[in-house]
C-alpha cells in the first residue's frame, strides 16, 4: 500500500506541475496589437464585441461632474476615444465628429481621453465645437471597463485611438481599433453603422 501512495502522490504532483501554468481561455486577456509611428504598440485589452451590451462607465465632464454611460440611455452613442486632444490627429477627429454630429438625430458623440477636463473644454470652446461632449478618464473607470490604455510606446498610460458605436439600448453596433495611432478613424464606417 505504501508503494501505491508514493506512486499516486508522485503522479498527482507531476500532473499538478504540468497544468500549473494553464490559464483557462475565459480568463485570458487579449491585447490589441497596433502601431505608433509604425512601431508595435499594445493595449491592455480589446474592444467589446459587436452585439454585446456595452459596460457602464464613469468619466468626468467638462463641468467636473461625473457622467456615466447610463446618463445617455435611450440615445445612440458614439464613443470617440483618443490619446490627447493636444495632438493634431485627435483634434481633427473631434472636429470631424462635431461636424457629423449636427446631422445625427438622437445621437450623442462622447469624446473620451485622459486629458484633464479643462484642456478638453478649452479646446472645444476655442474651436466652437458644440455638438460633441468631452469626457475625461483622469479619475473615472472608463479604462478599466474598456481596456484601451496603451501599455508601451511614448504614449504609455494614455488611451489608444478607437471608436465604439452604441444603439439606444447600449448594444454595440460597430467598433474600430485604429491600427496606426497616428491615423484618423474610418468616419464613413461610423456613419454607416448609424444608418
Amino acid at each position: 500500500m505504501a508503494n501505491f501512495n508514493v506512486y499516486f502522490n508522485t503522479k498527482k504532483y507531476f500532473i499538478s506541475q504540468l497544468f500549473s501554468n494553464f490559464v483557462p481561455v475565459k480568463n485570458k486577456v487579449f491585447m490589441a496589437n497596433i502601431t505608433f509611428h509604425n512601431e508595435p504598440a499594445s493595449t491592455a485589452g480589446e474592444l467589446p464585441k459587436v452585439g454585446t451590451i456595452a459596460a457602464n462607465f464613469v468619466a468626468v465632464g467638462g463641468d467636473l461632474k461625473e457622467k456615466s454611460l447610463s446618463d445617455y440611455q435611450g440615445q445612440r452613442v458614439v464613443l470617440n476615444i483618443f490619446p490627447s486632444v493636444d495632438t493634431g490627429v485627435c483634434a481633427a477627429s473631434v472636429r470631424r465628429f462635431n461636424q457629423e454630429a449636427a446631422n445625427l438625430p438622437n445621437t450623442k458623440v462622447l469624446c473620451i481621453s485622459k486629458d484633464l477636463p479643462f484642456a478638453m473644454t478649452r479646446f472645444c470652446g476655442a474651436e466652437g465645437l458644440n455638438n460633441v461632449e468631452v469626457l475625461s478618464d483622469f479619475r473615472g473607470d472608463f479604462s478599466k471597463k474598456y481596456p484601451l490604455e496603451l501599455l508601451d510606446t511614448p504614449l504609455k498610460g494614455l488611451l489608444s485611438r478607437a471608436v465604439i458605436v452604441l444603439d439606444e439600448e447600449d448594444r454595440v453596433l460597430y467598433t474600430e481599433q485604429v491600427e496606426e495611432i497616428t491615423h484618423e478613424p474610418d468616419y464613413e464606417a461610423v456613419l454607416s453603422a448609424l444608418k
